[in-house]
């Protein structure tokens, strides 16, 4: 992937990820953008009380993943590294 077209995907997957970051935070909570890998993966690393939520695979998958594939559908996936 070119690193100018990289660069612009990294903002808008930061820009969907800010749209629920609200909700995150006021459980105590927040995630941030690691990568996007050349095969359009989005990695995200959670923070605070939602790395050890016991629900942090729905967050991811109801959450965070639907909010960045609904802006962004050319990433294949997102993935929590931790």
């Amino acid at each position: 992937m070119e690193e100018q077209q990289k660069t612009h995907l990294l903002q808008r997957v930061e820009s969907a990820i800010h749209t629920i970051r609200p909700y995150l935070e006021a459980d105590g909570g927040n995630v941030t953008l690691e990568d996007i890998t050349d095969d359009l993966v989005a990695h995200v690393r959670f923070h605070g009380a939602c790395s050890s939520c016991s629900m942090s695979e729905m967050t991811l998958r109801a959450g965070v993943s639907e909010a960045i594939k609904q802006a962004i559908p050319e990433i294949k996936d997102v993935v929590a590294i931790n």
